[in-house]
């Protein structure tokens, strides 16, 4: 990880990051912005997700966790599948509770690809109870693509005995339904979406 004071790093997250603290903006608090409001940070985040490159990208999912998010969200705006395996690691090697836009942006691209990953971060944290980080999103964005794919991959998890039974039970999570999230990352993503259209729109026009 790239440390608050590497040069690159801050001057990638001075453009990109810190304006208006759109670290802090994103993730839930985007599903409380409505109308004018809602319009404008939506054109200011199409923006940014077209001004950034694959380059600076890589940069901040270098970072710590603020660089992350932005990241993580500026990829799933512009839909660039390419970063799936980058993300994917990132997401494996979570260092916190702040590290669960990595699965969103997953979300967002909605294969049976991503679903794996989220798997692998269940498959690996879940049995740890020491820890509190993002099993419960991630569980609650697999339930979101499970019903979006019409599969049930998340059963596994869910069951009688299973994995989650086992986590809620030896650590102080106060979630013990993952599908009290399940529409939150519905909204997070049907956001995202409109986000998408946007840009979209925004490079088409450009290349007329």
């Amino acid at each position: 990880m790239r440390s608050l004071d590497d040069p690159e790093l801050m001057d990638v997250a001075r453009r990109f990051v810190m304006p208006g603290r759109r670290y802090m903006k994103l993730n839930g608090g985007v599903l409380r912005r409505s109308g004018t409001d809602r319009e404008l940070f939506m054109r200011e985040l199409v923006q940014a997700a077209r001004e950034i490159t694959p380059t600076e990208l890589h940069v901040l999912l270098d970072g710590e966790w603020r660089a992350r998010r932005v990241a993580c969200w500026l990829i799933a705006v512009a839909g660039r599948t390419e970063f799936r395996g980058r993300l994917g690691e990132s997401l494996m090697a979570s260092e916190g509770a702040y590290h669960g836009s990595p699965s969103l942006a997953l979300a967002t691209f909605g294969t049976d690809a991503d679903v794996d990953l989220l798997c692998a971060y269940l498959d690996r944290y879940l049995p740890r109870t020491d820890i509190i980080w993002d099993q419960t999103g991630v569980l609650s964005t697999l339930l979101h693509l499970d019903a979006v794919l019409v599969t049930e991959r998340a059963a596994l998890y869910l069951a009688p005995g299973g994995l989650w039974e086992h986590w809620t039970a030896g650590t102080s999570n106060t979630v013990r339904d993952p599908r009290e999230y399940q529409a939150t990352v519905a909204g997070l993503c049907a956001f995202t979406r409109d986000c998408a259209e946007l840009f979209n729109e925004a490079e088409a026009e450009a290349g007329s």
